[in-house]
This record gives structure tokens, sequence and C-alpha cells, in this order.
């Protein structure tokens, strides 16, 4: 072990043994934990930041296996391959056309003449155990999911590998392997959505760095050739131990080293890190700079808060790939004006958004309000918010496809700040009430 493997904690040295597993391999936590010396919380902590990372999923019937990382760039398409993993199915044929990706699946309960009409190259026949159907697809080039745990002929077989369509086989029925698969489908999109800091920086380009021993004048010439003010410090395997900023430094004298003027344990992000997440700690910090670092705490990039904050802009013109609960939640919503111009918001309460008892959950009612506000404040400013703190007080329950209206009144604005309170109604009663304080995230 030299010098640097030594400095590594246990649980970097967990998550490299993790990384030098063979993807398929199967992960328990008691026998890692046995295995590297260490405790079961130690080793499950491993597991859950190696899942997190991409490399470690957790299936099902099946537990926690090591994976190849996909890369973040992916197409809203799955390829035969993810299918593969997604339904914990085995390939009975036509494996080299695992890479072929899905444009479309296709369930098989219909006669094989209407069947041939929906069937097209690069879709997937979803079917059970009829070999004509299974013909059929691979003659339009398309590859075939065979569900119920069932197989299908040689001679089938022989014909994927010669047009290099997959034919797979699941244990599960055709309507288990379709909720499967959309919820893969949507998840994707709902990822593809969200903008993480790995979408904008460019880890190759040069960073500038100071550390501890370099002097105020150093210092100095960096920022004279650099224009900035705040650069990260770093040890000698370049892991970020500090931050120096112009304020720092100000009153030291040129030969002064940095090693008592620099702020220790700075704020940093990860390439997963939320784009909404590194605006809101700059914002919330008053900081235009922060340090990009891997597991290790080494030093990949350096973001500006201006492009967090242009990035978030371009992203909200892209169409909406997918939705989440909020999204979900707030679909019934419908924004309207009153007199004055001023946004209110009215809705329909689903039984999706209710308790076992009938009544609305809390936690929707927070969600439909936290959005209502969040809308406002940007009708008002012109910019994006997010939630500071809010109280909320719930006087009397609501029912299943009761109407309600969301009225909104602006308490105080700043620079930074949204003060306003939100009343929920039915019938002019009010139901619920919540104070919310917003933070900007959106001006520069």
């Amino acid at each position: 072990m030299d010098k640097h493997d030594a400095a590594l904690t246990k649980h970097e040295q967990l998550l490299h043994h993790i990384e030098s597993l063979k993807p398929g391999t199967k992960i328990s936590v008691r026998k890692l934990a046995k295995e590297q010396g260490v405790s079961e919380g130690t080793a499950y902590r491993a597991v859950k930041d190696a899942e997190s990372m991409g490399i470690v999923i957790t299936k099902e019937r099946i537990g926690t296996v090591r994976v190849e990382k996909k890369p973040r760039n992916l197409s809203e398409q799955l390829t035969f391959s993810e299918v593969v993993d997604i339904v914990e199915g085995h390939v009975l044929g036509g494996a080299r056309g695992l890479t072929k990706a899905l444009n479309k699946y296709v369930i098989g309960a219909m006669k094989l003449d209407a069947m041939a009409r929906y069937i097209d190259a690069g879709s997937l026949l979803i079917v059970g155990n009829r070999e004509d159907a299974h013909r059929l697809a691979l003659e339009h080039g398309a590859g075939v999911l065979i569900t119920g745990g069932f197989g299908t002929s040689r001679e089938v077989k022989i014909l994927a590998d010669s047009l290099d369509l997959p034919i797979i086989s699941s244990k599960d029925d055709t309507f288990t392997v379709a909720t499967m698969i959309n919820r893969a489908l949507f998840d994707r999109l709902i990822k593809k959505k969200i903008m993480l800091v790995e979408d904008i920086v460019n880890t190759s380009s040069s960073i500038s760095v100071l550390r501890s021993s370099s002097t105020v004048k150093q210092f100095d010439q960096l920022r004279d050739r650099t224009g900035l003010n705040r650069f990260p410090i770093v040890d000698e395997w370049n892991r970020v131990v500090g931050i120096i900023t112009y304020k720092d430094v100000a009153g030291a004298g040129p030969d002064q080293t940095l090693d008592k003027l620099y702020t220790r344990h700075p704020i940093t992000v990860s390439l997963t890190t939320t784009l909404a997440s590194a605006a809101h700690m700059m914002v919330w910090e008053g900081i235009e700079v922060l340090p990009v670092v891997d597991r290790n705490r080494k030093l990949i990039a350096m973001i500006t808060r201006r492009e967090v904050l242009h990035a978030m802009r371009d992203s909200r013109k892209e169409p909406q790939l997918g939705e989440t609960f909020d999204d979900l939640i707030w679909n019934g919503f419908e924004e309207l004006r009153d007199e004055e111009g001023m946004l209110y918001f009215q809705g329909m309460i689903t039984p999706q958004m209710v308790t076992g008892l009938g009544s609305v959950s809390e936690g929707v009612m927070m969600s439909i309000m936290t959005n209502a506000a969040t809308r406002i404040a940007k009708d008002v400013r012109g910019h994006d918010h997010i939630m500071e703190n809010m109280t909320s007080y719930f006087v009397r329950p609501i029912q299943i496809e009761d109407i309600v209206t969301l009225v909104p009144r602006i308490i105080e604005t700043s620079r930074k700040f949204c003060k306003l309170d939100m009343e929920m109604r039915l019938n002019q009663q009010l139901v619920a009430k919540v104070m919310l304080t917003l933070q900007s995230i959106g001006n520069e």
C-alpha cells in the first residue's frame, strides 16, 4: 500500500473494492463487512454510496448487484440489454442484438394478423408461448420478450441469431413486465429533466489552485492573471482542504503564507449534485464559485454561480420529458387571475391524494401549497425560488373530489427572499393556511 492508499478511509477503500468487482457480482453487506474487516454499518453506507454512483443496483428477489455505470447522456430509449436487466430475464437467442435500441413495445394479446399491423423494426413484442408470434416479430425486425418463463423452438432461436434480434424470457407475466419497462422509461425521462453539476462542468479545463504554503503575493499574482477572487486550497493529493478569498488576505503582508488565513472545511459539490442544490448553496452562503470534488475530495472542476443559473434557465426551455410526483399532484390545478391580476389556483382533490381514511394527505397539501407559492413568487419577481421554511395550519379535513382554491398574499419581498401566506379554501371557507419564506435562486 503506497502513501496515497494509506491515506484513504475505510469507506473509500470499500468503494474501490466494489468498483473492482465484475459486473453481475452479487454483493452482501454482511459478507463485504467480514471480508474487508469493517462493521456492517460501514459496509452498508459504502453500498448505498455505490448505488448513488450508479455502479450498484438492488433488484427485487435478487439482491444487490454490481453493474456497469450508465453514462449520463443516455438517450430516452432503452436497449434490449437494459430490458433484460429490468425484467430479470435471460437471453434465449440473438445476443448480438442486445445493444440495439428499443423504440416501443407491443403486447401480443390479439390474433396474428392483427398483431402484424403494430410490429415494426426496433420494437419489442411481449407475448407468451406463441411460437408463431415469435417468428412473426423477428421477421418484422422486432425483438421478443416471452413471459411466464416459457421458451421457444430451436428454429426460432436460430432465426434470432441470424437476424441479430434478441429473444428474452422472463418468469413474470405480461402485465408485470410491461409495468417494469414503463417505470424504467418514466424514471429515465425524469432523470434527463433534472440537471446535475456534471451536465455543465468541463473536467478537462485547467483549474487555478493554491496550497497552504503559498504566499499572499502568489494569491495576488493568481488573482491578477485570472480575474477571480476565490481559489481552492489543495494538498499534495489534490484534495480540497480549504478556500481562500480576497477578504481573507486583506491586510496581510506579501510574504505571509496562507495556512493561517484560509477557510477550512469549505462547501463543495459533487458531479451528482443537482443544479438547484448548488444554486441554493451559492445564494445562501453568498459565494460565486464552488469546487467540484470526487468522493475522495479530489478537485475535479470549479463552477460559477452564473454558469449554474444560466444552465437552469436553459433547461426550462426544454420540453417536459417526465413527471415527478409533484408534477402529477399539480397537474389537476389551473392558474387563474383575480380582478387585480394576481394569480390564484383552483383544482380538484383526486383519490390518489387522500389517506386511507378518505381525507387529503397533509403531505400532498404541503406539496400543493409549495408549488403554488413558488409560481406566485416567480410571477411577481420574474425568477425562481425554493422554499426556505414553512409554518402550516390545518383547520378542517378535505374529501375526495372537493374543489379547493389557493389564494396567496405577498407579505414582503427583498433581493433574496419572498415572504407570503397561502390560504386553501373550500366553498369560501378556510381549510388550511401556510406562511412561507422562499429564497431566490434566480437573481445574479
